[in-house]
């Protein structure tokens, strides 16, 4: 009986060793996959193929905009945008903010290695709900969907 409970054991044990190693394994890429699959990215040429192409590209952006990316999740109002813009300042109707009134965060649940990390200390306005930071003719956006549904909410209220 000594044997076979012994057998036994070391079969549990290294049943248990090959799940831990195969979850340090795999874990990792399970927890990219099930973070990235609520979320939906692009890429165009020009401000009006992203606004023609995907509704949710805020109509703010210039048609003439160039080097477009866009991230944006899925399951709420977090949105991440990059442009080159030809003159170099905001869109119309977009706002400028008051000197040391910048840093609104990025929301955390989006990452792009191509939206810097720090720019949102860079805040320079707003353009609808993105806050926005311009760097030479790049322009950075963000959109933090928390802000924009309590927004909304009081939005609504006030009517």
């Amino acid at each position: 009986m000594n044997g076979i409970a012994g057998r036994i054991a070391l079969t549990v044990a290294g049943t248990g060793m090959a799940v831990a190693v195969a979850a340090v394994a795999v874990g990792p890429r399970v927890a990219e996959w099930y973070d990235g699959r609520h979320q939906e990215q692009s890429t165009y040429a020009s401000g009006s193929a992203a606004k023609a192409d995907h509704r949710a590209v805020p109509a703010w952006l210039p048609d003439n905009a160039s080097s477009i990316r866009y991230l944006m999740s899925t399951t709420g109002d977090d949105r991440l945008l990059t442009a080159t813009l030809p003159e170099g300042r905001l869109p119309a109707g977009c706002r400028t903010a008051a000197p040391g009134k910048g840093g609104h965060p990025a929301p955390v649940s989006l990452k792009a290695g191509w939206f810097p990390e720090g720019i949102t200390a860079k805040a320079a306005g707003s353009c609808g709900h993105y806050h926005v930071a311009l760097t030479g003719n790049q322009l950075y956006a963000w959109q933090d969907g928390a802000a924009v549904q309590a927004a909304l909410r009081a939005e609504r209220l006030a009517r």
